[in-house]
């Protein structure tokens, strides 16, 4: 059975309009339930369409790449912990990138040996090989920075700026030269030069800026996309890979105003490249003052008698698995009248939307979920604010601590509340490696342990009767 070119159109039409809605619904936690149905249904009905053209000739490979995608993909979700959500989407978005440099390059070949070659189409494969290979490598230097299998830190070296550049300009003369004479050894090192600018691109930047490289791999990805359905004149493809790669950049443009960073500093700057290593006088001026270690009792004391709480989640939490303590925790001071919220910064986590997957994942209502821009005003009013996991989200060195790599960067006011208890497992800054001096204030006491622990504790008092 086959459908005709007008039906197929009509099919991805309804289909992009389905991936219009999916974003739409997915910008709010309410909505990303019924967001994921758009998708879904948009991806159905376009590889049903695509499957049924006329362009299709055999399905033996398809279905052998069905299967083995598929396996892949259940091996994968079955296997990944919610904490390695980041990695696993930095890999998915390698495979985006290798796929559409495969395409490129069976494109060239197929087409050189019908001598259907032309400037236009060389000028997508160029385009979609050097967006693909740099998504690619970029992508696999940041899921192995995310695993952990290397430094997390910026790798900074001299001359980084000018090695990229240079390899830009070269890459660009050797995509110009490929598609005036469709040289192959052009082709080949075009190729490779794009998969170092990808390495060399990324392991520069870590620490905090992690998070906006996730959702601007997202974006390459997209174009790359984009790239490939100009290659196979595939409508469809190109207006998903607009759609992603512009909502990436979107996205990313968003979350470097919520640090307070320019996306050209993140993307050539690397986090902390410009810090001398030192610490400041006034962390310096908290660290030898100390912080106060506390007991579950000592937090429930304050809590259960409080008129607002409000629980600062961090990827502590996510590490932990403790989003279900809270959830039962927060069940419980609400049966005691406490008015409890959470608080959540744009960047906490590893990746975009992080934290609110992970309370979604507890069904923690919507509406008890605020995020920094409404919350910061309440924390003064805060009787409690238990922070579970967060550390660089919290810092007030970001505010009052011009020397701290940090300096600029919005924060979560924690440090307003009457009342302030940390959970964490050691005195190990955080992911951006800065001292946080939210520990070291007066009325800020550090619970020592695994937060999902710390947190059953806190619920097992109050259902025991509190102090």
């Amino acid at each position: 059975m086959q459908i005709s070119a007008n039906y197929q159109a009509v099919a991805y039409l309804v289909s992009a309009i389905l991936f219009i809605f999916a974003l739409k619904g997915l910008t709010h936690p309410a909505t990303a339930r019924r967001g994921n149905y758009y998708g879904m249904a948009g991806m159905v009905l376009a590889i049903g369409a695509t499957l049924l053209g006329a362009e299709v000739q055999s399905y033996g490979f398809i279905v052998a790449g069905v299967i083995a995608g598929a396996a892949i993909g259940a091996l994968l979700a079955s296997k990944v912990k919610m904490t390695a959500m980041p990695q696993l989407v930095a890999a998915l978005h390698s495979f985006v990138g290798m796929a559409a440099v495969l395409v490129a390059i069976g494109t060239y070949i197929n087409r050189a040996a019908a001598g259907t070659l032309n400037p236009v189409l060389m000028t997508e494969l160029s385009v979609g090989i050097v967006i693909g290979a740099i998504t690619f490598s970029g992508s696999v230097i940041a899921f192995g920075k995310l695993q952990g299998i290397i430094s997390g830190k910026p790798v900074i070296f001299k001359g980084q700026h000018m090695l990229n550049a240079v390899l830009a300009l070269v890459i660009v003369a050797f995509g110009v030269h490929f598609g005036m004479t469709e040289s192959v050894v052009s082709l080949v090192l075009m190729t490779l030069l794009a998969f170092v600018l990808g390495f060399t691109l990324i392991i520069p930047i870590g620490g905090a800026d992690m998070p906006v490289i996730i959702s601007m791999l997202n974006s390459y990805s997209g174009w790359a996309a984009a790239a490939t359905g100009f290659t196979l004149q595939n409508n469809l493809l190109i207006i998903v890979g607009a759609l992603v790669g512009f909502s990436g950049a979107i996205l990313s443009y968003i979350m470097c105003r919520a640090m307070n960073r320019s996306i050209i500093n993140v993307v050539f700057g690397g986090f902390g490249s410009d810090s001398s290593g030192g610490v400041s006088s006034a962390a310096a001026q908290a660290v030898e003052k100390g912080v106060r270690s506390a007991s579950v009792e000592d937090a429930i004391y304050w809590m259960e008698d409080a008129n607002k709480v409000i629980i600062i989640p961090g990827y502590g939490m996510a590490v932990a698995q403790a989003q279900h303590a809270l959830k039962e925790f927060m069940e419980l001071l609400l049966e005691r009248g406490v008015e409890v919220k959470f608080a959540i910064h744009p960047v906490a986590g590893r990746m975009p939307g992080h934290m609110n997957v992970l309370l979604a994942e507890a069904d923690i209502p919507y509406d008890h979920v605020l995020e920094m821009d409404e919350i910061n005003p309440e924390f003064p009013t805060a009787d409690v604010a238990l922070v579970v996991g967060a550390n660089d989200v919290t810092n007030p060195a970001a505010k009052t601590d011009p020397s701290s790599p940090i300096h600029g960067m919005p924060i979560l006011d924690v440090s307003k509340a009457k009342q302030i208890y940390v959970i964490k497992r050691s005195m190990n800054p955080g992911y951006a490696g800065v001292d946080n001096l939210l520990y070291y204030q007066d009325n800020c006491s550090l619970i020592f342990g695994d937060a999902k622990d710390v947190c059953e504790g806190l619920a097992n008092a109050l259902k025991g009767g509190g102090h």
